[in-house]
């Protein structure tokens, strides 16, 4: 199944997640995106499980010869987490990704004060946290994410996206309560080719997006 866009994608993945919600196991669900192109299936998700929705930004750490391939993460101000593996096949050392860190967080500085704005930071003590993206292929920036939603001490951390390579999938299963894949294609090669539509989002689709579910 190829999904036609993150809307439509969205709202798969919210049915799934409503059933889950029917059957007890999601008290107090609290929706946190990974933005850009997670707001856009997050929304979705917020509004089938009446749920606010709010937003987490991390930023990929991307090797200096090609910007795509992941080598690490880092989510808020926590220190940045490498793929010692992919470091290694790569010859690379965190020393030398320094100026990669310096620039990604203040990206990821400037993303927070343009979506957070004034609002504080939602508490995540004792609330069922849904991280949710629009897909996943190395997992290293989700495992950031969820490791920093850990430390918030909340009740239960599920990670939610349409499409997840299925390494990934098994990577997130020990950072997370729960991890749902709607697919798992064993020829995953990209997220972009699970969807007709996949257009980069700007800063203005996730203010709108947050906007939307402002009223919880």
């Amino acid at each position: 199944m190829q999904f036609h866009d993150r809307g439509h994608a969205g709202r798969e993945l919210a049915g799934r997640l409503r059933i889950e919600q029917e059957k007890g196991v999601l008290p107090h669900p609290l929706v946190l995106a990974l933005p850009r192109g997670g707001v856009a299936v997050a929304r979705e998700v917020a509004r089938a499980l009446d749920a606010p929705l709010d937003v987490l930004v991390v930023r990929k750490i991307g090797a200096p010869f090609q910007e795509e391939l992941g080598v690490g993460a880092i989510a808020g101000d926590d220190e940045p987490l490498f793929d010692d593996d992919t470091l290694d096949q790569l010859g690379l050392t965190e020393a030398e990704l320094a100026p990669v860190v310096e620039r990604e967080r203040e990206e990821l500085r400037r993303r927070l004060r343009r979506y957070r704005q004034d609002r504080p930071a939602p508490d995540l003590a004792d609330r069922t946290v849904i991280v949710v993206d629009d897909g996943l292929a190395t997992g290293v920036t989700a495992r950031a994410a969820l490791r920093s939603v850990r430390r918030q001490a909340p009740e239960r951390v599920v990670l939610a996206a349409p499409v997840c390579s299925p390494q990934a999938a098994d990577l997130l299963r020990a950072e997370a309560d729960a991890v749902i894949c709607l697919q798992r294609p064993d020829d995953f090669m990209a997220v972009g080719l699970c969807y007709e539509e996949f257009e980069q989002l700007t800063d203005e689709d996730v203010l709108t997006a947050l906007g939307e579910t402002a009223d919880h």
